[in-house]
């Protein structure tokens, strides 16, 4: 795409949603509008697209797609504001829903917005730079233990005790307020020591871990994932994109559980049910998750860590009661926030 950055999955995931022309769609996460744009032009002048982001410069974009596009609707929030922003619009259900988590290019590529250690700039990372604190300002308050926790539950680091204790060090001397800087003390804090993952960047899984706690990127997709279900229509897709391993492996779980029969509890396994009155799921995984190809690999090598993963809406109604069970279960040792 012109802007630089190229949406990944694009034709998977838009077959996945099984659009219908005239039907209304969000697409919580519009990033620089690739998904929008394709969705967009598989809807007649009847259909819907709801988007939401937070970044500012994604609203800039789909704002001036809107003007155009009377069909495309935008809004600047987090997608777990998924209710209010339909409620707003007068939209009570949807046919369906993409998410397409992590961050854009173009985010990685400026180097003001601090998410990249190859460019030196401030160290903020936030979605939205005019809400919530910034990178910088966490590690300069956070304890020793709490860096080491954030850095092991989202960057899955194993030097993250050497690397917390570096951090708190260097800030004894002066602030750390960018992205060079940081690179530099993980690196220095890993020394000559065999990570065993030689393609990757010694600040890799730090930036990452920080990123997802500045964001509050795994508690937004714990309180979404419970909304969305419960403004889908019968037969409406949720189509969820993920990056890594820990992202994919909170929709692996939330759709597996409110997928999985009435028969898998305990409580009713031996009870004496007729079918027709065996309790069906809210939710039905469809197929196996989708990977990028090849072909797409070679173009874009982003797409090597996506993984696609798809759901469809039942004809059972929303249990507000039962999605909190499943919620509970899905989520079991993550941080809820």
């Amino acid at each position: 795409m012109s802007n630089g950055h190229v949406p990944v999955l694009l034709n998977e995931t838009v077959a996945a949603l099984n659009l219908r022309a005239s039907g209304v769609y969000v697409d919580g996460t519009f990033g620089r509008g690739g998904h929008a744009k394709e969705i967009l032009a598989r809807l007649d002048a009847s259909g819907t697209l709801i988007a939401i982001d937070r970044d500012p410069e994604a609203a800039h974009m789909a704002e001036s797609m809107a003007r155009k596009d009377r069909r495309l609707c935008f809004f600047q929030a987090r997608f777990s504001s998924i209710a209010e922003v339909l409620r707003a619009q007068g939209i009570a259900e949807v046919d369906g829903v993409l998410l397409d988590l992590g961050i854009s290019s173009p985010q990685i590529d400026q180097s003001e917005r601090g998410f990249s250690f190859r460019k030196d700039g401030r160290l903020d990372m936030r979605m939205d730079p005019a809400h919530g604190e910034s990178a910088a300002d966490f590690l300069a308050h956070a304890t020793q233990q709490q860096i080491t926790k954030v850095l092991k539950d989202y960057g899955e680091e194993r030097f993250a005790p050497s690397i917390a204790r570096a951090i708190v060090a260097a800030r004894e001397e002066r602030p750390i307020r960018r992205t060079c800087e940081l690179a530099k003390i993980v690196a220095e804090s890993i020394g000559a020591r065999i990570r065993g993952d030689w393609q990757q960047d010694p600040a890799t899984r730090t930036f990452q871990a920080l990123r997802i706690q500045v964001n509050e990127e795994f508690q937004e997709i714990m309180r979404a994932l419970p909304i969305i279900v419960s403004m889908m229509k019968t037969g409406a897709r949720l189509a969820v994109i993920s990056f890594h391993s820990l992202e994919d492996r909170l929709i692996k779980r939330f759709i597996a559980r409110a997928s999985r029969s009435a028969m898998d509890n305990d409580a009713l396994r031996h009870m004496p049910l007729k079918a027709q009155h065996i309790p069906e799921p809210m939710l039905k995984a469809v197929g196996r998750a989708v990977k990028a190809g090849a072909e797409e690999v070679a173009k874009n090598s982003r797409a090597r860590s996506a993984v696609l993963r798809v759901a469809e809406r039942t004809r059972v109604p929303f249990d507000a009661a039962e999605m909190t069970r499943i919620q509970n279960e899905a989520f079991a040792g993550y941080e809820r926030g």
